[in-house]
């Protein structure tokens, strides 16, 4: 495997102009929430400041109970036990529970995760820094996680939905022997097998075949998979909930923000609601206020204020936090110093600034993580032998196309240079018709633009028509897109990393590592 280029975020079209900025540090009250390490020296003396011993017992419990059952590394163990002192601090990220770890991004971030952990301990070695993989077990939306693709196959799991998707009990494995099928005769096939059936195996939750899963992947690198899920955890964020619930604290604490953000870039990741917590049971529903009550949308349930306050002091697991919600329950429980996230979750963290402040929470350091592209070495020679850029599969490319199909035109380059003389007649035509009578100035400018459309007119035949003679070269230009975007998408955002790990193996993972950057956000291109 062989690194041919690394692309900033700066210059790639389709990456959010709000997350730019961000990066940019364009946006005031956000400088210090970049990654720099002096950034990351105060977040330390921060989080020292605010987050309790009692916390640090309660997480490392939490932890040693929820990782039981797995087969620790040495590493693993050190950073749980580590957890319970002052000098050990988390850098974190999340994600659904997709099966079998759904798009291949999936891998990429918790790797940055754990290579920023590393980056930190050689410039702070006075303290540790554990990485951490945040469950979504609590989010409810099953048909967005419960499926995978490769290269030639689409894998789904059938199961009854509803509630919180990390509860749901595993019966139907058709999949997977599909997916033996598909990869038995892979290199590392056999290993891929053998991880897919013992993380969904008959009668594991969903939460349990992630958390098997991952921790086969990355056990030896240290990190620790933790699960919001836990009547331990909340138990410590029952006055912030408390206050959501009577005071609708977070909404209005977030308005400033999401005004701006709305004024400046077109709308917000996510808007808050008036109650951002759901209520979890056999479902998870939202809860309204209708002025009186507090209803349990959806499941005929409601509660006066007295028997809500009393349901969260006795049953706080009962308790959900949205998508808002849940990255200030994560930096409660957590001695977090940054998270690690997508575009469109750095986007709506930004929202929550103001909030964070008002509950007297540290605000952490805000990392988009990189991407990364795998090419094969045949694709690369596709692209070069056309003399094109990697970098040109990532801006417009109808443009790129068109461009291509009318390079070296001798008819378009007659037709532009037609049609710079017209203009630069009618730019002499115009200053002399300003000496005159007003309507026969008009008439020049009129004429130019019916003229120069005509112009616009015959390019655009003109490149129709070049797309029907040289249609072999449009067939191979398309394909080769579909070589780099699968789908017309990110190509993380469509494979499983088993496309990747069939052939590669754990040094596949040590490539991404290796060549995965840490001070700036960037798409990483890798021939294979």
């Amino acid at each position: 495997m062989k690194t041919i280029n690394k692309i900033s975020f700066q210059d790639i079209a389709s990456i959010p102009q709000l997350v730019k900025d961000f990066l940019n540090h364009k946006i005031e009250g956000f400088e210090e929430h970049t990654f720099s390490l002096d950034h990351f020296r105060k977040q330390i003396h921060k989080k020292q400041d605010s987050f309790t011993e009692q916390q640090r017992r309660i997480l490392a419990d939490a932890l040693e109970k929820q990782l039981t059952l797995l087969p620790l590394s040495s590493k693993q163990k050190e950073n749980v036990s580590n957890l319970r002192f002052s000098d050990t601090f988390t850098i974190t990220t999340g994600h659904q529970l997709n099966l079998f770890s759904g798009p291949a991004f999936f891998v990429y971030k918790i790797l940055q995760t754990i290579k920023t952990c590393s980056y930190l301990k050689q410039n702070f070695p006075d303290f540790n820094f554990v990485p951490v993989y945040w469950m979504a077990s609590e989010d409810h939306d099953f048909a967005e996680i419960n499926h995978f693709k490769t290269e030639s196959g689409f894998y789904e799991i059938n199961e009854k939905s509803g509630g919180a998707v990390g509860r749901i009990t595993i019966n139907d494995t058709f999949f997977t022997s599909e997916f033996e099928k598909e990869f038995k005769d892979y290199v590392f096939g056999t290993e891929l097998i053998l991880m897919l059936k013992e993380a969904y195996k008959p009668g594991n939750t969903l939460t349990e075949a992630i958390r098997v899963l991952v921790n086969r992947l990355f056990s030896e690198f240290g990190l620790l998979i933790l699960d919001g899920d836990s009547k331990e955890l909340k138990t410590q964020i029952k006055e912030t909930f408390k206050d959501e619930l009577l005071n609708f604290s977070l909404s209005k604490n977030t308005e400033d923000k999401v005004n701006f953000l709305t004024q400046k870039y077109g709308k917000v990741q996510v808007n808050p609601r008036e109650i951002n917590l759901f209520y979890l049971s056999d479902t998870r529903d939202r809860i309204d206020f209708d002025g009186a009550k507090y209803v349990i949308v959806d499941k005929g349930i409601s509660f006066t204020e007295e028997e809500i306050l009393n349901e969260l002091d006795n049953h706080p697991e009962r308790f959900s936090p949205n998508a808002l919600m849940r990255p200030v329950y994560q930096e409660t429980v957590l001695p977090n110093l940054a998270y690690i996230g997508g575009n469109a979750e750095i986007m709506y963290w930004l929202e929550l600034k103001d909030y964070f402040s008002k509950i007297n929470l540290p605000f952490p350091v805000l990392i988009p993580r990189n991407s990364m592209l795998f090419l094969k070495e045949k694709t690369v020679g596709k692209i070069e032998k056309l003399d094109l850029k990697i970098e040109d599969f990532f801006r417009n490319f109808t443009a790129v196309t068109n461009a291509k199909i009318l390079e070296d035109s001798i008819i378009l380059e007659t037709l532009e240079q037609k049609e710079n003389l017209l203009m630069t007649q009618f730019s002499e035509l115009k200053c002399m018709a300003e000496t005159t009578e007003k309507s026969f100035g008009n008439m020049v400018k009129a004429e130019e633009v019916r003229q120069l459309k005509s112009f616009k007119r015959m390019k655009k035949r003109l490149l129709h028509a070049e797309k029907i003679k040289k249609s072999e070269l449009l067939e191979r230009l398309e394909n080769l897109f579909l070589e780099v975007n699968p789908s017309g998408n990110w190509q993380e955002r469509v494979y499983n990393f088993s496309v990747f790990f069939a052939d590669h193996g754990y040094s596949w993972l040590e490539t991404c590592l290796e060549e995965m950057q840490i001070e700036e956000s960037k798409l990483i291109i890798v021939a294979i």
